[in-house]
């Protein structure tokens, strides 16, 4: 990785202030008033600090590629608004913004405008805005610096903290309101919805786009609505069912390919325990997630999407397993039209097939025979394979991460590598992960 953690820290709470100011100052001129456009109350906008590394950390490769660094700023930046999104709407249960008011829009979170900024984001970030602020960093003395960032880190999750605590203290608030007029019975319905309303009224005022009047008529509409079936819709539950099967699908699916294109048998296994490809299993929670409210259109849309966004989520895939594992798990250079080795065109097309299968052919069947398990049942058998997968995630990562280290000659300096070690020994590695190669450093 080319920038360090200190200095992935100073870039996001840089550009974080950078995006706001940036945000405000648009707002004045269309308004011509005064709009704090953050959620916190520090002057800071935290999707523009992390859009801002995500592209120091996943894109420096590119940096010569113009193209390709303009296309993966707006596939980045796209990815952290949609997610900064779901977010948002999960804890104020209304959409912060709305971009089909704007003109151009790819989505409720998303808009033509937000890309375009992105991809050229993308390249102002890592050509002139990251060596400038390298370069001011410099003048700084180290231990200064380093001091500087955990007081500010600190005061910004004191921020987030407070303004968390402040929403669901209100959001308690409201609904013990609601729930007190509902039971009264010897008071006027008229004087407790009154005494609802004016505390709604104080808080729209305070945040206007909180819509406390509908979170009332939510929270009335989840009162009178039973849960029927179990993970109904697209909810947590469904979703790690889907992950684990998924991963298990995905990884008998290559080991499948590998047996009739190179003629053996090769475990295509993420994991050391079981035959599961988490890989696999993201993409298809990526998927499910992001396009489950546009299952329903055509398949050349999902085609194209499931080819922009697997080509994208593989390549950071690839990164990721570099830096977190320091090793190289795929190598597509011998393959025409690839990028860095890390992707290639013909696979980005097999993506985009997988997304019009899984969502048109084996999402809707899938869906239907996990509904059909019985709500208390499913719960626990749920909660069991999730804990189980994650024992196994853990223990497959620290072995991962000591094989690597092992490949370039550290050795074991506490006890619990040293039971990896005997446990995880080399060929066990290589037998599990027979593609992995190890980044010498």
């Amino acid at each position: 990785m080319e920038y360090t953690f200190y200095e992935l820290g100073w870039l996001f709470l840089i550009y974080s202030l950078v995006g706001w100011c940036l945000s405000v100052a648009l707002e004045a001129v269309r308004r011509r008033t005064f709009v704090n456009t953050g959620v916190l109350n520090l002057p800071v906008s935290p999707v523009y600090g992390f859009s801002a590394a995500a592209i120091s950390v996943f894109l420096t490769e590119l940096k010569s590629e113009f193209v390709f660094l303009f296309i993966g700023g707006m596939l980045l930046s796209a990815f952290v608004a949609f997610i900064a999104g779901i977010v948002l709407e999960h804890i104020f249960h209304r959409k912060w913004t709305d971009d089909r008011k704007r003109r151009f829009s790819a989505g409720s979170l998303v808009s033509v405008l937000v890309l375009l900024t992105g991809g050229g984001g993308a390249i102002f970030v890592l050509w002139l805005g990251n060596p400038l602020i390298l370069r001011v960093m410099d003048w700084i003395p180290d231990t200064l610096g380093h001091i500087l960032l955990i007081i500010l880190l600190i005061v910004l999750a004191l921020d987030l903290s407070g303004t968390l605590a402040t929403v669901w203290k209100w959001k308690r608030h409201i609904e013990r309101v609601s729930a007190l007029t509902d039971n009264m019975q010897t008071i006027s319905t008229s004087f407790g919805n009154a005494i609802t309303r004016a505390i709604c009224h104080r808080l729209e005022r305070s945040y206007p786009n909180i819509e406390t009047k509908k979170l009332l008529a939510d929270r009335s509409a989840r009162k009178k609505k039973t849960a029927t079936k179990f993970a109904e819709g697209c909810c947590f539950y469904k979703l790690a069912l889907i992950f684990i099967l998924a991963s298990l699908i995905g990884d008998l699916a290559e080991m499948v390919f590998c047996r009739f294109s190179l003629g053996y048998w090769m475990s295509r296994s993420s994991l050391v325990y079981g035959p599961f490809s988490v890989i696999w299993g993201m993409a298809c929670v990526m998927l499910t997630a992001f396009l489950y409210a546009h299952r329903d259109k055509s398949d050349r849309y999902i085609f194209v999407y499931g080819t922009v966004a697997g080509g994208t989520y593989e390549y950071v895939c690839s990164v990721l397993a570099e830096l977190v594992f320091g090793a190289s798990f795929w190598n597509y250079s011998h393959i025409p039209f690839n990028l860095g080795g890390r992707i290639n065109l013909l696979f980005c097309f097999f993506w985009g097939c997988t997304a019009v299968i899984w969502l048109k052919m084996i999402y809707p069947r899938l869906s239907d025979l996990i509904e059909k398990i019985p709500i208390r049942t499913g719960k626990i058998i749920t909660w069991i394979l999730v804990v189980l997968m994650v024992i196994d995630m853990a223990i497959s990562a620290m072995a991962l991460i000591r094989y690597s280290a092992r490949q370039n000659g550290i050795e074991a300096s506490t006890q619990i590598e040293q039971i990896l070690d005997e446990h995880f020994t080399d060929e066990r590695m290589e037998r599990i992960y027979p593609k992995a190669k190890i980044v010498k450093k």
